[in-house]
């Protein structure tokens, strides 16, 4: 067996998972790096004598590959490549027990709620005064902000509330001077995120309070864009509309998860709305945003899914014809409602169902990006990949979403991070061309 003399701990985190996950591995690094010990994301080198395993636990792809990667620095800690491995976040709370009989090599196993406990094992103090100090993972000029915590929703699917706990809101002031820190140290972008976007405030102030939340953090200065991800359709509060309106740094785009369209599948996803609402609430946004950018997540094979159901689905999108859309395969997730209805699509089915729809959003976004052929978009710039500048309009997400393609060369010269407009003169499936103003 190897073994290394290390002279002070290097600790390397892995996350797995989510946004939600990236922010508290985030901040995680941030309170390391206040006790002075030294940090990195996923690190290429082979110098920590530390990892740290943030997993997700949502669905069963991901759930293998958290168990894969503990296995893999279990391996390596057995070869002595490294000392201790600790695991976090969404497996680990959810199952912790089984994990550790499972996998004892593991030095220790904490929840998505133990920051603290963490940090004590390190030897590290926990800074209440760190408000907003994160190590951002993502490019300077943007961050996931993270403004409330759990779930009170009771979808027959999602394993949340079990990993995350109840809803828990971030108090307006503390989420401004969080938006405050990170717009000091060049954050232009910020991508709000929570389990649900639409239930903040029902816990601290009695009522929900988004929109509040996004005047609040409209007025912090060097903020250039607020994105809104993960607002539940039941209950959404349309005052949010008027904010996005009138605020200039509020982008015209919304991520609104709706999941499915047939009412069979609605009223057994325990959803609290039926299809007629659905379509009234998506032409209502549109109604009074014109031009906004919906995105929504759907969910094929959900148990006892019939064919009909699925072509209603699809006749939906089609009609509907999303901006932005993704599809997840049913994941059969015990301890959930769905668990104790019977897994009866097959993964072959559901996975047919999932290409389908995406074919037809394919062919879909294909035809809304070749009416924006001709027109100027402003573009924040994130990264600069072989020949090409490559960023994002107000109505794209990062990673998930279209981008913006710019030529380099002699006469271009765009600096990551800054804004440009750029005239689209292409288009593909989901990416667009063009050339700077």
């Amino acid at each position: 067996m190897k073994t290394k003399t290390f002279k002070k701990n290097k600790v390397n985190v892995v996350t797995l998972g989510c946004s939600k996950n990236l922010v508290d591995s985030e901040v995680l690094m941030g309170q390391l790096l206040a006790n002075k010990i030294n940090v990195e994301h996923e690190s290429k080198s082979d110098d920590h004598n530390i990892v740290i395993i943030n997993t997700c636990g949502f669905v069963e792809n991901a759930k293998q590959e958290s168990i894969d990667t503990i296995l893999r620095y279990v391996e390596a800690k057995k070869n002595g490549d490294v000392e201790k491995v600790y695991v976090t976040g969404c497996l680990s709370e959810r199952y912790k027990t089984e994990l550790e009989k499972e996998i004892p090599d593991v030095d220790a196993y904490f929840g998505t709620r133990e920051l603290p406990k963490i940090l004590k094992t390190l030897k590290a103090d926990y800074k209440h005064e760190l408000v907003g100090e994160r190590l951002l993972t993502t490019p300077q000029h943007y961050a996931y902000f993270k403004i409330s915590e759990g779930c009170d929703r009771p979808c027959s699917f999602c394993a949340i509330p079990l990993m995350r706990g109840k809803h828990i809101s971030v108090p307006i002031e503390e989420l401004v001077e969080r938006a405050k820190t990170l717009a000091a140290k060049g954050t232009k972008e910020l991508l709000l995120i929570a389990q649900d976007l639409t239930y903040y405030g029902l816990d601290i102030y009695k009522k929900r309070e988004l929109a509040k939340v996004l005047d609040a953090l409209s007025e912090v200065n060097g903020i250039d864009w607020i994105r809104l991800h993960y607002a539940f359709p039941s209950g959404f509060p349309m005052e949010v509309l008027e904010v996005m309106k009138n605020r200039h740094n509020v982008c015209n785009y919304l991520d609104m998860p709706l999941q499915h369209i047939s009412d069979n599948m609605l009223k057994s996803m325990r959803r609290g709305i039926n299809k007629q609402k659905t379509i009234e609430i998506v032409n209502e946004i549109r109604e009074k945003i014109p031009g906004i950018a919906i995105r929504t997540t759907l969910i094929a094979g959900y148990p006892g899914e019939t064919e009909k159901d699925h072509e209603e689905m699809l006749q939906w999108v089609e009609e509907t014809k999303f901006d932005r859309l993704g599809i997840f395969t049913y994941s059969h997730e015990e301890n959930t409602h769905a668990y104790l209805l019977k897994d009866s699509v097959s993964e072959k089915i559901k996975k047919q169902r999932a290409d389908a729809v995406m074919k037809l959003q394919q062919e879909i976004s294909y035809n809304l990006n070749q009416k924006k052929v001709g027109q100027t978009f402003k573009v924040l710039f994130d990264r600069k990949e072989t020949d090409y500048f490559v960023g994002r309009t107000e109505f794209d997400s990062p990673d998930v979403d279209n981008e913006v393609l710019v030529k380099a060369n002699k006469e271009t010269y765009i600096r990551i991070g800054d804004f440009a407009n750029v005239k689209i003169n292409e288009a593909s499936d989901f990416d667009l061309y063009g050339k700077l103003i």
